[in-house]
């Protein structure tokens, strides 16, 4: 699934969708009130992002099968996008709260450890340098904005958006999961260069020197 936008049209389509048995597009069409073209262009473009998926429903008879369409869980989480302003960082100051520091410290370390290794099964590269740039193809291909830059001194990975950014408090301890996870996955230190909480556009990363110590 990629970052594209949904349109008004495919969001409407969306909501009588979702939670819902399965619709015809003769349903869909008359719910809509738009043309059965206008449906299936909808339909085809939810579905090349992954938002809706097709089933086949076998008609008493020999009538033919009819298509049938419902959501998947990436819709779900389309329409949740929104609520994550308030949920998502009610979550992170109750785990702060009750744990303390060193629980969200443990929370950080284990979200960084499980990410690394669901991207590092993905990743072929032998390198740090192979595997950072396949690793920002794959941040990429989620959905993240990701830009990555090769100068004289080495490469830079600048992270534009932040899945993290309703978590961001005054201590940036959320902040370090990309580091760590970044680190896990290339198998070398991880430094951040920008910081979009320090007044930069964007967070940026590089490789780090063998020896130096994940900040």
């Amino acid at each position: 699934m990629t970052g594209q936008t949904v349109s008004a049209t495919g969001m409407r389509l969306i909501r009588l969708l979702v939670g819902r048995p399965p619709r015809s597009v003769a349903e869909l069409t008359k719910e809509l009130g738009i043309t059965r073209t206008g449906v299936m262009e909808q339909i085809n473009e939810l579905m090349a992002a992954g938002f809706v998926e097709r089933s086949l429903e076998h008609l008493p008879g020999r009538g033919r099968p009819r298509n049938l369409f419902t959501t998947t869980d990436a819709a779900l989480l389309l329409l949740f996008a929104g609520n994550q302003a308030v949920l998502v960082p009610a979550m992170w100051k109750a785990i702060t709260e009750l744990g303390g520091r060193d629980m969200a410290c443990r929370v950080v370390d284990r979200v960084a450890e499980t990410l690394g290794e669901q991207y590092r099964r993905r990743i072929s590269g032998t390198t740090p340098e192979e595997r950072f740039r396949e690793m920002s193809l794959l941040l990429r291909e989620e959905g993240v904005e990701i830009e990555m830059d090769e100068q004289n001194d080495g490469l830079i990975l600048y992270k534009r958006s932040c899945p993290f950014i309703s978590m961001f408090e005054e201590s940036e301890s959320v902040c370090c999961v990309d580091q760590k996870m970044m680190a896990l996955v290339v198998g070398r230190p991880v430094r951040r260069s920008l910081c979009r909480h320090r007044g930069d556009p964007c967070c940026s990363f590089v490789l780090a020197d063998p020896e130096e110590a994940s900040s």
